[in-house]
């Protein structure tokens, strides 16, 4: 007979046994950084640009090679790029002594 504290299942609620896994999986991060790709052309593309394509690129496994590339992963990367890539110029264009972008 087990006395207190004595168990015989052990610790059925160890971190181990419920909670395996270390961070979110590559399908959430390819669906946050498609969303945040996707909001980078509306506000703030200079810091969106670079968390999406952070996000679909640790969505990807961090290889461009191999299964294990899903949609939205690849769709973050290419967006964010753009994005970040849109961001600079216009940054750059108002950083001249002329009146704007062009």
């Amino acid at each position: 007979m087990a006395g207190f504290g004595q168990g015989t299942r052990g610790h059925p609620r160890s971190r181990g046994r419920m909670w395996s896994r270390t961070g979110p999986d590559s399908a959430t991060l390819g669906i946050i950084g498609t969303i945040c790709a996707i909001a980078g052309f509306f506000v703030l593309p200079i810091i969106l640009g670079p968390v999406a394509v952070v996000c679909g690129w640790l969505a990807m496994g961090r290889s461009w090679a191999g299964a294990n590339r899903s949609l939205p992963a690849l769709i973050a990367v290419v967006l964010g790029a753009i994005d970040t890539l849109l961001a600079v110029i216009a940054l750059a264009g108002a950083a001249t002594w002329g009146n704007g972008l062009l």
